[in-house]
C-alpha cells in the first residue's frame, strides 16, 4: 500500500468520525456540574457524612432525655429442708419447692451534672455545621477538579480541529507537488517531503484523538459515569471580566469555606473546655422503679405466698471532689486546642490571602497572555496567508511553505492553551473567594 492509499483510508476514517460527531449530544459546562453534584461519589459520600452530623446533634443523643428500663426475673428452688419451729415443733421436707418472681421499670434522670451535656449538645450542633461545611468544600474542589477536565478536552477538541486543517493544507500542498512534479516544475523531493509531511500530520492526529478519548473518559469518571453515550463538549469561553479585586477580597473573610472551617473549630473547642469543667460540679440525679414481686414459699415458711408492688423514687447527688487529676488534665488540654485553633486562624488568614492575591495576579497575567495569542494567531494567518500565495506562484519554498504552517499550528495551539490556563485561574479565584458556587459556567 503507498502513501497515497493510506492517505486516502484515513481521511475516510476521519470523515466517518466527523459524521459520527454530527450526531453527539453537547455536554455543556453547567450540565456537567449538574451531574455531578448529584452523581459524584465524594459529593455523595460527604452528604452522607452530614446526615450522620445530623443524626447526632438530635436531642435523642443529647443526654437531655430520661433512661428507661425494663427487669425481669424468675427462680425456681427444689429443697431438702429439716426445720425446728420456735415452739419445739420440728419438720422434715423432701424436693420442697418454692419459686420468685419479679417485674420493675425503672427510670434515671439526670437533673443536673455541671452543665456538661448543655455545651456537649452545642459541640454537637457546631460539628453538623462543620460537616456541612466540609461537604461544601467536597463540592467545591469536585467543581474546581470537574472544570480542569472539562476544559481539558474543550482545548483538546479545539486542538484537533487545529491538526485536522493542518493536515488539509499537507494534502492540498501534496497535490500540488505531485502536478508540479509532472508538469516538471519541481523535484520529486517536494513530493517526498510533502508526504513526510502528511503521515507526521496523521500521527498528531492519532496521538490527538486518544488523548481526547481518555480526557472525555476522565471527564465521564468525574460526572459518576452518567454521560451514557457518545458526546462533545462546548468550546466557547465567556470570562466574568466584571471581577472586582477588592470586593473579592472582601467577601473572602466570609465566604472561604476553610476559614468558615477553622471558626467552626473555634466554638467546637470553646464548648469542649466549658464541657470539661462541668467535671468540677456535682451531678444530681433524680431514680424511679415501679416494681411487682411474688413469693412462692415452701411448707417451711410462715408465709406461703407474698405479693409485693410499689412505686419508689429518689434524688441521688454525686461529686468527685478529686478524680485524681483527669479533668484538671482535659481542661489544661482543652484550653490548649483551642489556643492552636485561634493561633491556626491567623495562619490561615494570612495564608489565604496569599493565595488570593497570587491567583488574582496569575488570572490578570494569563488574561492578558491570552489577549497577545489572540493577536499572533492574526499575525501567523496573514503570514501564513502570504506564504501560501507565493507558493503558488512558486516564490517560496516547500520548506518556508511548511515553516508557516507549523508557525500557524503553532500560534493556535498556544492560542487554546492560553485561553483554557486563563479560564481556569479564573475558577481558582472564585473557589478561593468562596464565589465559585455563586456562578454559573
Amino acid at each position: 500500500m503507498n502513501k497515497q492509499s493510506f492517505y486516502n483510508i484515513f481521511m475516510v476514517l476521519l470523515l466517518c468520525i466527523s459524521f459520527k460527531g454530527l450526531s453527539q449530544q453537547i455536554v455543556r459546562p453547567s450540565e456537567a456540574v449538574t451531574l455531578a453534584l448529584e452523581n459524584n461519589f465524594g459529593i455523595k459520600i460527604a452528604n452522607n457524612n452530614v446526615q450522620v452530623s445530623e443524626n447526632n446533634k438530635s436531642i435523642l443523643n443529647s443526654g437531655y432525655l430520661p433512661t428507661v428500663t425494663a427487669n425481669a426475673g424468675a427462680t425456681f428452688n427444689r429443697d431438702n429442708i429439716s426445720a425446728e419451729f420456735s415452739n419445739g415443733e420440728t419438720t422434715t421436707l423432701n424436693g420442697a419447692e418454692s419459686s420468685r418472681y419479679n417485674a420493675s421499670v425503672n427510670l434515671n434522670y439526670t437533673i443536673f451534672d455541671g452543665l456538661g451535656r448543655l455545651y456537649d449538645y452545642k459541640r454537637l450542633k457546631e460539628e453538623y455545621n462543620l460537616s456541612a461545611l466540609q461537604a461544601r468544600e467536597t463540592i467545591e474542589n469536585t467543581i474546581t477538579q470537574l472544570l480542569t477536565v472539562y476544559y481539558d478536552v474543550a482545548r483538546r477538541s479545539e486542538n484537533l480541529r487545529s491538526l485536522k486543517e493542518t493536515l488539509n493544507i499537507s494534502n492540498d500542498r501534496l497535490t500540488r507537488s505531485e502536478y508540479q512534479f509532472e508538469y516538471g516544475q519541481n523535484t520529486k523531493l517536494d513530493v517526498l517531503n510533502a508526504e513526510v509531511d502528511i503521515n507526521n500530520d496523521s500521527i498528531n492526529i492519532i496521538n490527538s484523538e486518544q488523548g481526547l478519548i481518555n480526557a472525555k473518559r476522565d471527564l465521564n469518571f468525574v460526572t459518576g459515569n452518567t454521560i451514557r453515550n457518545a458526546y462533545v463538549v462546548d468550546t466557547t469561553v465567556t470570562f466574568l471580566l466584571q471581577l472586582n479585586k477588592q470586593e473579592l477580597l472582601d467577601k473572602l473573610y466570609g465566604n472561604n469555606v476553610t476559614l468558615i472551617q477553622n471558626e467552626k473549630n473555634i466554638a467546637i473547642n470553646e464548648f469542649t473546655l466549658k464541657a470539661n469543667r462541668s467535671g468540677y460540679l456535682p451531678t444530681v440525679g433524680l431514680v424511679g422503679t415501679y416494681g411487682w414481686n411474688e413469693n412462692n414459699n415452701n411448707a417451711a415458711s410462715f408465709v406461703a405466698v407474698s405479693t409485693n408492688t410499689g412505686l419508689s423514687a429518689g434524688l441521688n447527688l454525686s461529686w468527685s471532689l478529686f478524680d485524681g487529676g483527669g479533668t484538671i488534665t482535659r481542661v489544661k488540654n482543652a484550653q490548649i486546642n483551642l489556643e492552636n485553633q485561634k493561633l491556626l486562624k491567623k495562619q490561615l488568614k494570612l495564608d489565604i490571602e496569599r493565595n488570593f492575591n497570587n491567583a488574582w495576579d496569575d488570572y490578570q497575567n494569563k488574561l492578558t497572555i491570552f489577549r497577545v495569542q489572540e493577536d499572533n494567531i492574526k499575525t501567523a494567518k496573514n503570514n501564513f496567508s502570504r506564504t501560501k500565495e507565493k507558493f503558488k506562484l512558486g516564490q517560496v519554498t516547500s520548506i518556508e511553505f511548511r515553516q508557516a504552517q507549523l508557525n500557524l499550528l503553532t500560534a493556535e495551539l498556544s492560542r487554546n492553551q492560553a485561553k483554557y490556563d486563563a479560564k481556569l485561574a479564573e475558577v481558582l479565584v472564585l473557589q478561593i473567594s468562596g464565589e465559585l458556587l455563586n456562578v454559573e459556567f
